[in-house]
């Protein structure tokens, strides 16, 4: 009986947290780990994530020399008119894609759109790891805690993290394994500010409250925007890079191995 992959969602409601950049950073870490990775991009619009490996593909061709590339496998929403209708056929898909992606695959990395859709909740369904990437700011906690204006508190889990907790509340209806869910804290000021110790509190607050993990993500940096058009990582740039490496580079490439370090992921070691 094949094992099935290890699920790993990238998930948030708010677009231009990170979500595809963390998705193409995990995949390569984990190509590069020796694993065979499986991908799906379900931002129908505008499919980031794929991209990003379509720049990845021709900048291969470009230098003529292969980059480690996972399976990539399409899916295709229900046009059911009803949700719940939607929502089976949907699921079933997904199901039936993980299957065959654990076929060859140890990992499957899936990126989100910014939107609640039937198919990104049967993601997220699936997801043994989920990791929501969120800047550090309280416009994007919004999206998981409700914060009073007044003095501060933390009200309650807000509209994302009450989908998590559906999708929590399937897994364990079908007695599948609890999920590991991360908040990746991106564009974290460098220095000590008002704003981003209110941040972190009400972050730890809430984490404690509906049971997720927070993990330090990734500086505000302009070259995790720059390898987009190559379809590079910062783990790539040692030995395949355009550009010659910055003590920048070198400082945003530990910040990506710290990050998959965090993310604890099974038979995964140090990330070279």
């Amino acid at each position: 009986m094949t094992t099935p992959a290890h699920v790993i969602v990238l998930g948030n409601e708010k677009g231009g947290a990170g979500k595809s950049t963390t998705a193409m950073q995990i995949f390569v870490a984990l190509a590069r780990a020796g694993h065979r990775v499986g991908a799906l991009d379900l931002d129908l619009r505008q499919q980031s994530f794929f991209r990003y490996l379509d720049n990845r593909d021709a900048y291969a061709k470009r230098i003529g020399k292969p980059l480690l590339m996972p399976r990539r496998m399409n899916v295709t929403p229900s046009n059911a008119i009803s949700r719940d209708h939607a929502a089976a056929e949907d699921q079933a898909q997904m199901a039936k894609t993980l299957a065959e992606l654990s076929r060859d695959c140890a990992f499957v990395v899936i990126d989100t759109p910014g939107a609640v859709t039937p198919m990104a909740e049967a993601a997220h369904i699936a997801a043994d790891t989920l990791v929501t990437p969120i800047n550090d700011s309280l416009i994007d906690f919004d999206l998981l805690g409700r914060v009073d204006p007044v003095d501060g508190r933390v009200l309650g889990p807000s509209i994302y993290a009450e989908m998590v907790w559906s999708a929590r509340q399937r897994r364990a209806a079908r007695r599948m394994k609890p999920v590991d869910w991360v908040v990746l804290r991106n564009r974290i000021a460098t220095l000590d500010s008002r704003n981003k110790r209110k941040v972190g509190n009400v972050i730890d607050e809430l984490s404690k409250r509906i049971g997720f993990r927070v993990v330090p993500g990734f500086s505000e940096r302009v070259i995790f925007r720059e390898l987009f058009l190559s379809g590079l990582t910062l783990l790539d740039l040692k030995t395949n890079g355009p550009v010659p490496l910055t003590m920048s580079h070198v400082a945003a490439r530990q910040e990506v191995r710290e990050m998959i370090k965090a993310l604890d992921l099974p038979g995964v070691g140090p990330i070279e």
